[in-house]
Parts: C-alpha cells; structure tokens; sequence
C-alpha cells in the first residue's frame, strides 16, 4: 500500500469509525452471534490478490460488529469502564503510523522522552509527590506481575542472580484479599511464589475492604513459623465492589516485616485526577518527619478504563526504579549507545524488549479532549452512581449490598415471596432477570459473586453514559426482576 493509497483507505476507515460511534445507541449492546459463528463467516484462506477496502469495511460491518459486547455504548455497565475516546484512538493511530520501536532511548528518543513526560503529567494531575517515577506497562495485570518480581528480589537477596527462589532460606510469602483482582494470584504464580505461599486476608464484612489486624495476624503466623513476607497488594477499588483497602494500616504492618507494597488502584487510578477524591491515596506517601517513614513502593492505575484512553495504557510509578531495573535490566551489545547513564532505558523497567509507543494515546487524550472535561465526565459518573444507589435503597424490593466510594452499585432484588434464607433460589432468580436485561439487548450489566451469592454490578462510565441511560436501565432492571419473579 502507498502512501497515497493510505490516504483513500484511511479516509474510509476514518469515516466508518466515526459512523459507527455516532449509531452506537441504536445497535444492540451485547454481542449477538453463537460460537464459532464469527470464524464461520471468514475465508479459510485470505485473497492471494488486492481486495478493495469497500469490501474489507463491509466485513468490519457484517462480521465484527455483531461479534462485539459494545463497551463504547451508552448503556453498557458491564465488567468496568473500558473507554477509548476518539482524540486516544487518533494518538494510537499516529502512533502505529509512525512505526516507532522503542528498543532503546536511541531507537526512538521522542518515545522515551513523550512517556517520561506525559508520566510526569499525570504525576502532578494526580497529586504524587515528585518521588514518584513513571512508565506505561501494556495492563495492570503486567503492572502487579512487574512489581511482586521486584518485591521477590529485595526480600531474597536478588536470588534471581543466584539460585533462585530454590536457594532462598525461607519460604516468600504475598499477601492480598479474595476481593482482588485475579491477576494478583496469576502473578503469584509467574513469580514463583507459588500458591501455598499467597495468604487471603480477611475483609471488613461491611466495607469489603482489608483487615488489618487480620494482616497482621497472617504475617506474624508465617514469620513465626519460618517464612519470609515479602509483598502485600492493597486494592484501590477492588473489581467486584470498588472497596477501598485502608493503605496507611496495611503500610504500617508492612513497613514492620520490610515487604514490598503495591497498590492496584486500575479502576479507581482515575479518581485521583479529582482534587475531592485524593483520599484514595492516603498512605501512600512516606509519613512527614525527619525520618519519612512508611509509604508504598508502587502504585498502578489503568488511564484505559474509566478515564478513556484506549487500551492498552497502564500506568505503574514506582518510588525506587533502580529496584525494578536491577530485576530487569538487560544490557545487549547491540543496543549500547554514548547515551547510555544518562537516558532513561524503559526497556528495563518491564518484561518486554520492544516496546510501542503508547505514550502517543495518552498524550493526544490530554491536549484533544482537555483535563477538565475529563473530570467533569468522571464527576458525572459518580453523581449517576449515587443516583441509582438511591433509587435502589427506595425500593423495598431491592438492596444495595456495598457501599458506593466510587462509580460501581452492587444490587440485588428480594422477590415478595420467595423465603429470605432461599439463597440458591434467590441466585437463580438473580441470574434470570440479569440475564433478561442482557439478552434484550437494551442494556447490558454483569452478575457477580458476594458473599457466596450472585448480584448485578451497574459500573457506571461509558463516555456517551447520561442520566436518563442509567435511568433507563434502572427501569429495565425492574422490570425484568418482576417479569423473572
């Protein structure tokens, strides 16, 4: 393809894109075709001659799109806020255009450079202190795995130079809560702890935050019996209920055994680019004093969600780097340069050698859509979650079943009739009329577990969400519970 024939692809491309956002609240939410119907409709093999993009464009419309939960659409309060604003998708698409890899800071300057400022940016936006240095990992998932490598070397004497964990006198211990997300245990497991040696704490049955003292009591039982703690993760709004752990009483148990602490906030990263919302952080600062004790050692937040960069752009800090890159530093003749020492080399502050140029997305965010409409739309947000809270609570019918910090109501309706100690009853009746609301394809919303039973999440922040959408969907959950009941 030539430039020029770029260009007329482009365009079409462009238009489509656009065409396609402004009728998203017409298409059905949920994807609508069965497995393996979606491979069905494709070729066995691709053209061996040029096809026209008209016809490539007709197959993104035929195929794909029905193959799609539409996360952009306006209804959408499924899994959580997985925006990607058109001024991002521009950023990414420049991006790819480029073709920039950022082997080194040689390969490409402008990519170590724009990410060492846009981190920056959103350091200051975000209220950090300038202890704080920032790169762009692929997800949070990455992020946490990236983190608990760097925790296991300091709590075993960088065994990785060595014997590895194998040669560690003592036993690693992580720990974390159930409320977590599932990539805290995945990357347990690719780190080499091992499940045996990650502890589940406790949670507040109210909050379903973390317990500290139960902290406490777990870190104590595993020193006393010969086991080395090396990391814990505190959640900043956890997937299933957006519970906020308490991170200055999680530091203080840490910072007593010398573990490492990291903080996924993925979600609720976002809230921190609001001034009223910064208590989300409390903790994790150094404490003020002579001796600025305390503090966490990494942070994560996910700018791909509910902000609206699009995926894939995960932000991790971190207040010591040099941890990081002496886990993952690499130092292969061939990308040697007179620059080196004096550059930052984010190739050693993660897993991957190349890396994309994904600061491009978030810059282009920033100065295309503008930080305060950005945080106008997130107090939206919050102000349509509290709203359907307390629509819920009004009903006799329904309850919320956590507490609302953030943008996520955990809900369930009671049936009239149906006995209150019927739980396996009551989760099949939860399951139906979720499952109404998906299938009318009006609105779509994902069931969870709570305490052993099922209830609907409303994760409130599409980028198009307004009030009569969360209104609407309000109506369609009565609805399909009374219909189900």
């Amino acid at each position: 393809m030539t430039p020029e024939e770029f260009r007329t692809a482009g365009h079409a491309l462009v238009d489509w894109i656009a065409d396609h956002r402004a009728r998203l609240a017409d298409l059905p939410v949920r994807a609508v075709t069965s497995p393996g119907e979606v491979a069905a409709a494709l070729p066995i093999l691709p053209p061996d001659g040029v096809e026209p993009v008209e016809a490539l464009l007709a197959d993104l419309e035929r195929v794909v799109v029905p193959g799609i939960t539409q996360v952009q659409h306006p209804r959408n309060f499924g899994w959580f806020p997985a925006n990607a604003s058109l001024a991002s998708a521009l950023g990414d698409l420049a991006s790819t255009g480029l073709g920039a890899i950022g082997l080194s800071w040689q390969s490409a300057p402008a990519l170590t450079e724009v990410e060492e400022v846009v981190c920056d940016w959103m350091r200051r936006l975000t209220g950090l202190s300038p202890a704080w240095k920032g790169v762009i990992q692929d997800t949070s998932s990455t992020a946490v795995l990236v983190a608990l490598l760097a925790a296991r070397e300091r709590a075993g004497g960088h065994c990785a130079l060595g014997g590895g964990l194998q040669a560690c006198p003592a036993p690693l211990t992580v720990y974390t809560t159930a409320h977590a997300h599932s990539s805290v245990v995945k990357a347990v497991l690719l780190a080499g702890f091992g499940r045996e040696n990650l502890r589940l704490v406790d949670v507040d049955p109210v909050s379903y935050a973390m317990d500290p003292a139960a902290l406490r009591r777990a870190v104590e039982a595993d020193v006393t019996a010969g086991r080395r703690p090396a990391a814990v993760v505190a959640t900043l709004g956890t997937t299933g209920t957006t519970a906020v752990d308490p991170l200055p009483a999680v530091v203080a148990v840490a910072r007593e055994h010398g573990m490492w602490v990291h903080v996924d906030a993925a979600l609720a990263g976002s809230a921190l680019l609001l001034p009223e919302f910064r208590w989300l952080a409390d903790g994790l600062e150094p404490a003020a004093g002579p001796d600025g004790a305390g503090g966490a050692d990494s942070l994560a937040w996910n700018p791909h969600k509910w902000m609206g960069t699009a995926l894939d752009c995960a932000l991790l800090y971190l207040r010591d780097p040099e941890q990081l890159v002496r886990v993952m530093s690499t130092d292969p003749s061939y990308l040697r340069s007179a620059a080196d020492g004096r550059v930052t080399q984010y190739r050693d502050w993660g897993i991957p050698l190349g890396r994309r140029f994904r600061a491009l997305k978030l810059w282009f965010h920033l100065r295309l859509d503008g930080v305060e409409a950005i945080r106008a739309r997130l107090r939206r947000d919050l102000d349509n979650a509290r709203w359907l809270a307390e629509q819920v609570t009004a009903d006799p019918e329904w309850r919320v079943l956590a507490p609302v910090p953030l943008q996520t109501v955990c809900a369930r309706h009671q049936p009239p009739g149906l006995p209150a100690d019927d739980g396996d009853a009551l989760d099949r009746h939860t399951l139906a009329w979720v499952e109404a609301v998906n299938a009318s394809g009006r609105a779509f919303l994902t069931p969870a577990q709570l305490d052993g039973r099922w209830m609907a999440r409303v994760s409130v922040g599409a980028e198009p969400t307004e009030r009569e959408d969360v209104a609407a969907l309000w109506e369609l959950m009565r609805t399909a519970a009374r219909d189900a009941g």
